[in-house]
């Protein structure tokens, strides 16, 4: 599938049966789009969360070996920690711009091999390959950057542990982030204290950086995600499609098609695609559809393509007792990037 090359008209995600080998996976191992020029100086951080900056000025030194500015002696020992931690992790809420900093390591670390990737790229990996071709292929890498690392299966999560203590012994450095609810009891230690805790001998590897601040997303953004009305929305997907590659899909034929596929290969499913048509949301009330419609909006994000919807704002997707439970931190991420997406401006027509 030839992103640049995709005609303009409207296509169907349930249409679509992407697949994906180990080598494709492999060459994919870079920042999303929206993170191709993120840099330490791009990185805006916010006054009013000074651990912001202090977590740029440690992160700087950790890629580039350069020593941290120091302010009040808030850095005395980050050059220390630079030198002798392999690993970073980086612990705190979504949209205090993690992921950013995260991608400005991958680009600032001058490294001959380097991967960046979602928790679930790396399992999809090993599922593709196997462990052990998995460990032969990144063996010898300087960098492997984790996003959105997942405590949710134990085995996956053993698994990359695993991976990731056999990598660190033959001298990668790493870089992981996770995302902790900002109201949660505890903001974000206790996800720290469980990722370390999973990595067993591991935890020694790794420099805990703590980043707090409220959600960048929705400092400019007001109410629920946009809904259009049927009308509406046919007007704009025809407008559209007329000379971009729109979707258009009911929210239910949606959900069952995302079964059917890998999370992995979600980014392939919406690969070409300028705008995301959705009709008919309605709220979710199984826990397996919830998380994959999750992975598919966190793809979708990650490519910056709009969404057009009708039926329930998109930020009501999840139910009170989902937002509630033990996947909290996953639904509320989900619904700051859909709002975000429903408010994004539209492709131009040409």
């Amino acid at each position: 599938m030839t992103d640049q090359a995709a005609p303009a008209g409207v296509v169907h995600l349930i249409d679509r049966q992407p697949q994906m080998t180990g080598t494709e996976m492999l060459g994919g191992l870079v920042p999303p789009p929206q993170f191709d020029g993120a840099t330490f100086e791009s990185y805006r951080s916010d006054p009013a969360y000074p651990s912001q900056e202090e977590a740029k000025q440690r992160l700087v030194a950790f890629a580039t070996g350069a020593q941290p500015v120091k302010r009040g002696g808030l850095f005395r020992r980050a050059p220390k920690i630079a030198e002798s931690k392999p690993g970073v992790y980086l612990d705190g809420g979504f949209g205090v711009g993690k992921t950013h900093l995260l991608a400005s390591i991958y680009h600032a670390m001058p490294a001959r091999r380097k991967y960046f990737g979602s928790f679930i790229e790396y399992t999809a990996l090993v599922g593709a390959l196997g462990y052990r071709n998995t460990v032969d292929l990144l063996r010898g890498s300087d960098l492997l950057c984790i996003d959105e690392f997942e405590l949710d299966d134990p085995g996956d999560t053993m698994v990359m542990t695993r991976l990731l203590g056999e990598l660190v012994g033959s001298g990668t450095r790493l870089a992981a982030t996770s995302n902790t609810p900002p109201n949660a009891l505890g903001e974000g230690r206790f996800a720290a204290q469980d990722f370390l805790r999973e990595i067993h001998a591991m935890s020694d590897s790794f420099e805990t950086i703590r980043i707090d601040g409220v959600d960048f997303r929705q400092r400019a953004l007001d109410g629920h995600a946009v809904t259009l009305s049927p009308d509406e929305y046919a007007q704009e997907l025809a407008a559209l499609s007329t000379t971009h590659r729109v979707s258009d899909d009911a929210f239910d034929d949606i959900v069952k098609h995302l079964a059917q596929v890998h999370p992995s290969r979600y980014i392939r499913l919406i690969a070409g695609l300028d705008a995301l048509g959705i009709r008919e949301v309605r709220q979710l009330t199984d826990q397996s559809e919830a998380l994959r419609f999750v992975a598919f909006v966190d793809r979708a994000y990650d490519a910056q393509i709009p969404i057009l919807a009708t039926g329930r704002p998109l930020d009501e997707v999840f139910s009170e007792e989902m937002l509630g439970g033990g996947y909290r931190k996953k639904y509320l991420r989900a619904i700051s990037r859909l709002n975000a997406l429903s408010h994004a401006e539209r492709p131009a027509a040409a």
